[in-house]
């Protein structure tokens, strides 16, 4: 099972990796991303997979991880929370910037939206390249 705990690591290296650059270069266009989303899914699936198979290999007694590969291997997990709860705050500071978003004419909506969501890219891009961060240490403090 610890073999599967390495190869899924390196799938959430490789998964936030591709997130985080397709999300820096959408937000440094200031282009909304569909793809971006759908990789961030599948980067943050595999972050909670690979949190979950390492708490049932320390559960089980097969893992052999110090205190600090554990932090690291959790790290990632509270980073996609708060980064998702950032996320949820985005629109808000976008609206506060407008009196009455149905006054707005239907370009100036469609404006506001691309500007919501290209905020929360930004703010998610920076999670996952924190996320690749930990889980660098998270692997190089794994006794590999």
């Amino acid at each position: 099972m610890s073999q599967l705990h390495l190869a899924l690591g390196v799938s959430v290296l490789a998964l936030n990796v591709l997130a985080a650059l397709w999300g820096a270069v959408a937000w440094g266009r200031g282009s909304p991303s569909r793809v971006f989303w759908y990789l961030l899914r599948a980067a943050q699936a595999t972050v909670i997979a690979q949190v979950g198979l390492g708490m049932a290999l320390l559960a089980d007694g097969g893992g052999a991880a110090d205190g600090l590969h554990i932090a690291y291997g959790i790290s990632p997990l509270v980073v996609a929370l708060v980064s998702e709860a950032m996320r949820a705050g985005a629109a808000q500071r976008e609206l506060d910037t407008v009196d009455d978003v149905h006054a707005l004419e239907h370009e100036q909506q469609v404006m506001l939206a691309r500007r919501v969501v290209v905020r929360e890219m930004g703010i998610m891009t920076v999670g996952t390249l924190l996320i690749v961060t930990l889980a660098l240490r998270a692997l190089t403090t794994g006794g590999i």
